[in-house]
């Protein structure tokens, strides 16, 4: 079964800059929209008043053409004047004049009737009555259209009550149309012209949000590299002094942890020294003792032997002690204490190689240092857990090598990188233990004394310093083990 993400999960590649970006722009998107939507509202109504007050000029004046007479009506629109309502064929304007209930007088189409509603009645004759409509114009000569194409147009109905005191007076409905294709380009024009600023302005401000995120996240960018940027024995508090009172609260949060864990690492390393005061020393007094003590027994009598078997215990208790706190001082969390400086490896390993010469003699085992190369090879460590890894390496060559093997050290740069190798003639490891071999006490042969922490420490060294140890097969016969550290800038 899996687990479903809260309501609350954040993505993984979350970003806080991103958010804010979105939770500002996202707003002036739909503010522009709905700015746009009510524009054109307010453009199609403001056209709408223009051409209103068009069309009822027009109503008007054609209704004062209509002169009764009699039981008559004397119409006075001479054909000038009809030409000047039909002169434009991109903004076409129709005329009717009719008696309702739609008998036609004049006009150049029929248009459809005022919207009055079933039943309604006559509204105030003079008063003009607005409205949209579509209908289907009939051809004319010269005129824009294909034949039975649909037209939206804006209409005036003006109705007039026309006849004399001594006749019976008479019904007229004057009607001026315009097509609604002006009114609408007229809209999205205004409309175009007062986005486009308003787009301008918003990517603009898009801008300068943007750049503000950057300036107020800039702090916490600091914060990020002086945590990514720092080495991890850099246990020094945060330098955020300059920062916003948020970022402050969480310097200060870490520098408490940090200061914490300052306090830890040296309480560790008090109890470190004070365990190799309080060990080594009752164990060397152990090792001294059983030593005066075989040379007063005569060998080969059962006191002797066991004499010898508590020497010999009392030896490895002492090496185990000292491979413990080696360990204690190569953990993680002891390395805050640990001071790193240049130092050549080369040399390092060609003094710890000749300290080991005596040991290798006793034991019949030919060690030497490859000096085929003697530039000096720079690395950043700390000397002494450096030397700690390197002796291990050594210990474990002189210790199972075999007597008549031969141990030899190299040093040397290879792809930008310092490589330390320790080879042997001996039985070497076999392929499923040289991973296994690199855990805690545990030991690929029971032939020796080890304690099976050799190994264990050399890599955690190692890897607090940056690098890595392999082993490999030494041809023909043996064991190659193999240190890379990064060189030092």
């Amino acid at each position: 079964m899996t687990a479903r993400p809260g309501p609350m999960a954040v993505p993984r590649d979350h970003s806080l800059a991103w958010q804010l970006a979105l939770w500002v722009v996202l707003p002036q998107l739909v503010l522009w929209l709905a700015a746009g939507a009510a524009t054109y509202r307010f453009v199609a109504s403001h056209a709408n008043d223009a051409i209103d007050a068009s069309l009822l000029q027009a109503s008007r004046a054609l209704a004062r053409q209509l002169k009764p007479i009699g039981s008559g009506l004397f119409i006075d629109f001479p054909r000038a004047a009809q030409d000047v309502l039909e002169a434009d064929p991109n903004d076409r304007q129709f005329y009717t004049v009719s008696s309702p209930p739609g008998q036609f007088i004049l006009g150049n189409q029929a248009l459809p009737a005022p919207p009055l509603g079933k039943g309604a009645a006559v509204p105030p004759y003079g008063a003009p009555i607005f409205y949209d409509a579509e209908f289907v114009p009939r051809p004319s000569p010269g005129v824009a259209g294909a034949p039975g194409e649909t037209l939206r147009i804006r209409v005036a109905g003006l109705y007039l009550r026309v006849g004399e005191e001594a006749g019976a007076p008479r019904d007229l409905l004057v009607q001026v149309a315009r097509s609604s294709a002006n009114r609408e380009q007229l809209a999205r024009r205004i409309l175009t012209d007062m986005l486009l600023p308003m787009s301008s302005l918003m990517l603009l401000m898009t801008l300068v949000v943007g750049f503000g995120i950057r300036a107020g996240l800039a702090p916490l960018k600091r914060l990020r590299q002086q945590v990514e940027g720092r080495a991890p024995t850099n246990l020094a508090p945060l330098e955020l002094s300059a920062a916003p009172r948020e970022l402050r609260s969480l310097a200060a949060a870490l520098n408490a942890l940090l200061a914490a864990v300052r306090s830890s690492v040296s309480a560790q390393r008090r109890f470190i020294g004070d365990a190799a005061h309080q060990l080594r020393t009752p164990l060397a007094g152990l090792k001294g003792q059983t030593e005066l003590a075989l040379q007063a027994v005569p060998v080969g009598s059962e006191l002797h032997a066991r004499l010898e078997r508590v020497h010999r215990s009392a030896v490895r208790s002492a090496h185990l002690v000292n491979q413990l706190l080696t360990l204690a001082r190569a953990e993680p969390e002891a390395t805050g204490v640990q001071d790193r400086q240049p130092l050549d490896l080369r040399a390092l390993a060609r003094t710890l190689t000749a300290e080991c010469v005596p040991r290798a003699l006793q034991a019949g085992i030919d060690l030497g240092m490859d000096e085929a190369e003697s530039a000096p090879v720079i690395v950043d460590a700390n000397r002494l857990l450096l030397r700690e890894a390197l002796f291990n390496l050594l210990d474990n060559a002189l210790r199972y090598a075999g007597a008549g093997a031969e141990v030899t050290v190299r040093v040397a740069e290879a792809a930008g990188q310092a490589r330390l190798a320790v080879t042997d003639t001996g039985p070497g490891i076999s392929a499923g233990d040289r991973e296994r071999v690199f855990e805690r006490f545990v030991r690929a042969t029971d032939a020796g004394e080890g304690c099976g922490l050799g190994l264990a420490i050399v890599r955690e060294i190692v890897q607090r310093h940056g690098g890595a140890v392999t082993l490999h097969d030494h041809a023909p016969r043996g064991l190659e083990a193999v240190i890379a550290l990064p060189l030092a800038v």
